[in-house]
């Protein structure tokens, strides 16, 4: 099969090309963290420049340790046996559905590698739709439904896919909702996939609110769910490629582990030394990075509360974003005035003019499962913080994030170019929205 660039992949070079051709730029397609290395996790990473040899597999006895303890204080005791660790959660993803086998079910909208991961697998991904505001887990109902029909039809059907937080949305699922995917699966034997990169980037919905809690399929079906993580988003180190796998303590995690291993043993080997001595260090979660975290989180908070902001002020309706730095923006309310001044009746033909005129970058609803009918797009936030180290860890401390002029920058522009496109008056946007930016953070 012919497998293309990932959107998100394609969207940043792109834009990158835009800035070459000196074409002011409003990077909002590429979901990288976008914030520097913390100093530690330099020496750590440095201190281990030694480590050639290839080691284990699985993963370093020291990584897999503190992988489990970082699950143990969020209420998930994990046995460091039952760890794998791999170069970034995405081979980690790919090896697991290889080994799965059969087709999976996935949220619509959800992050663009589930799907072509699956189709790359030989699967047929079954895509099941979510509720506002619970983005990231299939509707268990329309699961139930799904899953059942597909197998009427003599399909196998073994896995479905949940990610918490989600990405595209910013949102996250609550607890009802997850207990009830979970007892659809364990009522259809379905192994749950849950995606947790986003678990330590939880955020307010807005001020004085408080962030809403998480809770994993494992609390549920602890004997079915595999759980993924990694450093990519919580520390930004999304370059380095770490990413671990918790696999349940039950007889489908122990058949699992001994496949992923196979196929891990034929593919990376095993992970990058240095590196694992690195990740081992920061997920034991010293004080200093947690430290770092939470200003990471908060500064994810304040400046997609401000994006979400600009695009309720154009008209378009937007879930509260509540984790990472994420949002998902539906221009349904306004499609007939981007029908009657650009002839834009699709996501991509909404999402291509932004980005062949205006010089802003965002994915449309088409790349995360949806149809191309939808006027939804994905919008991350995360390289609005500055291009240089000294910017980002400028924003990382200040008090009031809105106020620093590279950001406000970002943000007037964005007013300005969704006031083009809808064509609004861009000054008196602007001026609106610098009115109300003391309330955003």
């Amino acid at each position: 099969m012919t497998v293309t660039v990932s959107a998100t992949l394609a969207v940043n070079e792109a834009l990158a090309e835009k800035r070459r051709q000196g074409v002011r730029v409003l990077p909002l397609g590429f979901g990288e963290a976008g914030l520097p290395v913390h100093p530690v996790m330099r020496d750590q990473l440095s201190a281990g420049n030694g480590a050639n040899a290839y080691g284990p597999v699985a993963g370093s006895a020291a990584l897999r340790e503190a992988a489990a303890g970082y699950w143990e204080r969020r209420g998930l005791p994990t046995d460091p046996g039952l760890v794998i660790a791999g170069p970034g959660s995405k081979p980690l993803l790919y090896s697991l559905l290889l080994e799965i086998g059969g087709d999976t079910a996935i949220a619509a909208p959800s992050w663009v590698s589930y799907a072509a991961q699956s189709r790359l697998v030989g699967q047929r991904p079954i895509l099941v739709p979510t509720a506002t505001g619970q983005g990231g887990v299939p509707q268990p109902d329309l699961l139930h439904a799904a899953v059942t029909a597909a197998r009427e039809e003599g399909r196998t059907v073994n896995a479905v896919i949940v990610t918490l937080p989600d990405n595209p949305t910013g949102t996250v699922a609550d607890a009802d909702t997850v207990r009830r995917l979970s007892e659809v699966a364990r009522e259809l034997d379905l192994l749950i996939i849950s995606d947790e990169i986003y678990r330590d980037l939880v955020h307010p919905a807005g001020p004085g609110e408080d962030p809403v809690q998480i809770h994993s399929p494992a609390e549920y079906a602890p004997e079915r769910t595999v759980i993924s993580t990694g450093l990519s988003k919580n520390l930004a180190l999304g370059g380095w490629r770490i990413g671990v796998l918790r696999l349940p303590d039950s007889e489908a995690g122990h058949r699992l582990r001994g496949g992923l291993l196979g196929v891990a043993s034929e593919i990376w080997s095993s992970p990058a030394a240095p590196v694992q001595e690195a990740a081992s260090h920061a997920f034991t979660e010293p004080a200093e990075l947690v430290d770092h975290i939470d200003r990471s989180r908060r500064l994810h908070g304040i400046v997609a509360r401000a994006v979400t902001g600009a695009f309720e002020r154009a008209g378009a309706t937007v879930a509260a974003p509540r984790a990472a730095f994420y949002l998902y923006p539906d221009f349904e309310p306004v499609r007939e005035r981007l029908a009657a001044l650009h002839g834009v009746t699709t996501g991509p033909a909404l999402t291509g003019l932004l980005l062949d005129r205006f010089g802003m970058g965002v994915l449309p609803a088409l790349e995360f499962g949806e149809g191309p009918g939808a006027l939804r797009m994905r919008v991350a936030t995360s390289l609005l913080y500055g291009e240089s180290e000294e910017r980002r860890y400028t924003a990382l401390a200040a008090t009031d994030p809105l106020a620093l002029p590279w950001i406000r920058a970002h943000l007037d522009r964005l007013d300005e170019v969704l006031a083009m496109l809808l064509d609004a008056a861009p000054s008196a946007v602007v001026t609106r929205a610098r009115a109300t930016a003391q309330t955003v953070g």
